[in-house]
């Protein structure tokens, strides 16, 4: 089946679209040897792709896990300063998988990574605005902070859309949040919590559109349903 040349290579894993878009307009993919020019539909299983020379393979089996991210891991497959990463904790996979988005390194919970390059780039779109789902731990609550959290309109110079908040439990000044965003922007519901005269003491990511973390133990993963497959490629339908 013929595909546009751009959306193969960020299919394969082996780069964003946008990328793929900039490799092809540098003259950096070949197809059956000849220079590839943008938007070139190509037929994967017929057609050898190159880039800079190098054929590219078969796409691999389409693999999607669900992590529950301990605290402690940054979300990269390699880090410099050998600090632990969420690869360590899925070398088992059977793939190399790549983390959709991130939580960064004090935070938990729930991490989608794949091999689907496709997905993962409409999935972290902006356009996509998907819902994500955090349990957050605050000190200096008090009787104005829902308020004040619920107001927050702009992280870092971006606009986003009004959080919806929701008190879990309270003894003196800490509680425990529920906040649910569509952007997730880097640390955004820390900066949110900051703006809002509240420390995060604890944060993990609960949900992620049709994502639940549920039960799973921290520092497990386990390869999504196809019904969760589902949900989500229908999730992000144009």
């Amino acid at each position: 089946m013929e595909e546009r040349l751009q959306k193969i290579l960020s299919g394969l894993g082996t780069c964003s679209r946008r990328q793929a878009e900039q490799w092809i307009q540098a003259g950096r993919v070949r197809v059956n040897g000849q220079i590839a020019v943008l938007g070139q539909r190509v037929d994967q299983q017929r057609d050898t792709i190159t880039v800079d020379g190098t054929a590219l393979g078969q796409a691999p089996a389409r693999q999607y896990i669900l992590l529950h991210k301990p605290r402690g891991y940054v979300t990269t497959l390699k880090d410099e300063r050998g600090r632990k990463t969420v690869a360590d904790l899925v070398q088992d996979c059977g793939a190399r998988v790549y983390p959709v988005g991130r939580l960064d390194r004090d935070s938990e919970g729930l991490l989608l990574l794949t091999n689907d390059g496709a997905l993962a780039n409409r999935l972290m779109h902006p356009s996509a605005e998907v819902e994500k789902v955090y349990r957050v731990t605050v000190d200096g609550y008090d009787s104005g902070a829902l308020e004040r959290l619920r107001a927050v309109r702009e992280v870092d110079g971006y606009r986003i859309q009004p959080p919806r908040v929701e008190l879990v439990r309270v003894q003196g000044s800490r509680a425990i949040l529920t906040v649910i965003i569509h952007e997730g922007r880097n640390r955004q519901v820390r900066k949110m919590c900051a703006q809002a005269a509240l420390e995060v003491r604890r944060l993990v990511r609960t949900a992620e559109g049709p994502l639940v973390l549920g039960s799973q133990r921290s520092g497990t993963w386990r390869y999504l349903t196809q019904e969760e497959q589902r949900q989500l490629e229908e999730l992000l339908r144009p």
